[in-house]
């Protein structure tokens, strides 16, 4: 575990009053340090500047000037390291409930990394090792590689069409069609309303996936399948009346990426994303890249052992098999039960292979996931948006005023005062009918039934928006992942929670939409927020 002391506070007073949390005893509390300086100062004592402990330790004493002077007063103790003993307290009751195998937990707030711990186990006790036979339990570590689901959507997908809005390539309100003349080959007036701002919003009208029933891609990867599969979903509502969460919107917009730019995703946010931000363990991993010793079952990556003193040089744009053994392992593969011919892989796990069936029969790049990342490198991203936001110096591949439009309410009929009534209406309800079955969340999401908030790539107020918590305010934004990994960002505080688990390697588990709603709860409690 990293911690870091000192005082966070907020100083972003702009954004201070949508928060839940207590900028009023934040000043309160400064206002009282002051007040007690001040009357110190009037007495004669000595004023002090408050230091790091160990400086103050090999500082020598103020002396009196005069015996008929008081002792000089102590220095203003510095802010308390926040306790996270109830983030650990949720994390491992939920880790013996077995909810979940392991975890790991990075926390930011004001700058620094306040919190980065692992909990549990990476792989459980006979679940297949690299080798595929049953073998002992792994320990859950902070470099653990988890496959990010559709985090895919918000760090690489959003941040890339967020790039291509910057260079004038797409405008958000023109239809897709434009971009993509694929996806109304009979001029269907309704597809030709579907624009790039409802793709981005999940309001598009798609279904929630294409047709997975039939087993194309499991036996040979096929992305041309996929994205024609994409192109031709009939639409399930009329563009722009609801908001439906679908894949399709996001493997839409990662070919859109791909035609704008010539080069395939993982090539361009390798390049343009994660490689400037320093993020290191961040990578699609499609198995036809692969490096090293491995072996290929359909669509699926496997260990194989390495030749004995036989070193291995990957070539650019390839990804070391390695990094398998640093990947936490998902579910079985259990697709084309009906028919095992068709699927190699069936009933492997799946370790360093993407678990999302689409994504994975797609070759293991898609807009809509795909992407392997660490807590650290997630951290990463989270702190440097939030520098670009605070017009802080960052290496954040998007300008200031572009991040400001993509973490924003975007979905059509948006208005500048849906934050403050969704805000007011979640203060009366928390008041007013707080959530008696867990009183770490809030009690209605989104905080105004039918008021459902989306940014470009990020959730704000919908029914996923468990993981705010009760104490981040709405306009605080993240999203979260199939697998069990989840980001929460709140601009207002400083603050972000990257909470990555496994959670579908335990058998059976319930989703943990909750579980991370109260990390989040309990981590802004601990803040102070």
């Amino acid at each position: 575990m990293h911690t870091a002391p000192g005082n966070y506070v907020n100083v972003d007073s702009s954004l201070s009053s949508f928060a839940f949390g207590k900028p009023m005893r934040k000043a309160i509390a400064v206002g009282t340090a002051l007040l007690a300086l001040l009357a110190a100062c009037s007495r004669g004592d000595s004023a002090h500047t408050a230091v790091s402990d160990s400086t103050r330790a090999t500082q020598p004493p103020a002396a009196a000037p005069t015996p008929d002077f008081a002792t000089p007063s102590k220095p203003p103790d510095a802010a308390p390291v926040p306790d996270f003993a109830k983030v650990s307290k949720l994390i491992n009751d939920a880790i013996a409930a077995q909810r979940l195998p392991g975890a790991v937990v990075v926390i930011g707030h004001g700058g620094n990394v306040v919190f980065h711990q692992a909990y549990g186990l990476r792989k459980l006790a006979g679940e297949p090792g690299l080798d595929g036979l049953p073998a002992p339990a792994e320990p859950m570590a902070e470099d653990t590689i988890f496959d990010m689901a559709s985090l895919t959507k918000s760090l690489a997908t959003a941040t890339a069409v967020m790039q291509l809005y910057e260079q004038g390539q797409v405008q958000f309100d023109d239809p897709v069609q434009k971009y993509l003349p694929d996806f109304n080959t009979a001029n269907d007036p309704r597809r030709a309303k579907v624009t790039v701002r409802l793709l981005l919003t999940h309001t598009s009208g798609e279904p929630g996936d294409v047709e997975l029933k039939d087993p194309w891609g499991l036996h040979e990867a096929d992305k041309a399948e996929g994205i024609h599969r994409a192109l031709t979903t009939p639409l399930q509502s009329g563009p722009g009346e609801v908001f439906r969460y679908s894949d399709i919107n996001f493997i839409l917009l990662g070919a859109l990426i791909e035609k704008a730019t010539g080069e395939a995703e993982d090539v361009y946010v390798a390049e343009h994303v994660f490689q400037p931000l320093g993020m290191e363990d961040t990578h699609y991993l499609p198995p036809a890249k692969a490096c090293g010793p491995h072996t290929t079952r359909g669509a699926a990556i496997a260990w194989a052992p390495a030749p004995a003193g036989v070193p291995v040089a990957c070539p650019a744009g390839a990804w070391s098999a390695d990094l398998l053994s640093r990947i936490a392992p998902t579910a079985r593969d259990e697709e084309s039960r009906a028919d095992p011919s068709q699927n190699p892989d069936l009933d492997y796990l799946l370790r360093g292979t993407v678990q999302d069936t689409t994504a994975r029969r797609m070759g293991g790049v898609a807009g809509h996931a795909g992407v392997f990342s660490t807590a650290h490198d997630v951290g990463i991203f989270a702190q440097a948006l939030l520098d670009r936001l605070a017009g802080r110096p960052s290496g954040f591949p998007l300008r200031q005023a572009t991040v400001e439009l993509m973490t924003s309410p975007q979905q059509p009929g948006h208005t500048a005062q849906q934050l403050q009534a969704a805000n007011d209406a979640a203060r009366e309800a928390i008041a007013k009918t707080p959530n008696t079955t867990d009183p770490l969340l809030a009690p209605n999401y989104p905080a105004i039934t039918g008021q459902n908030l989306r940014g470009f790539g990020w959730d704000i107020d919908t029914p996923l928006s468990k993981p705010r918590g009760m104490v981040f305010p709405i306009g605080s934004f993240g999203h979260t992942g199939f697998t069990g990994t989840s980001i929460w960002i709140d601009p207002g505080s400083d603050t972000y929670i990257v909470l990555l688990t496994n959670s579908i390697h335990t058998r059976g588990s319930p989703p943990i939409s909750e579980l991370r709603g109260d990390v989040a709860t309990a981590a802004a409690q601990a803040l102070h927020l």
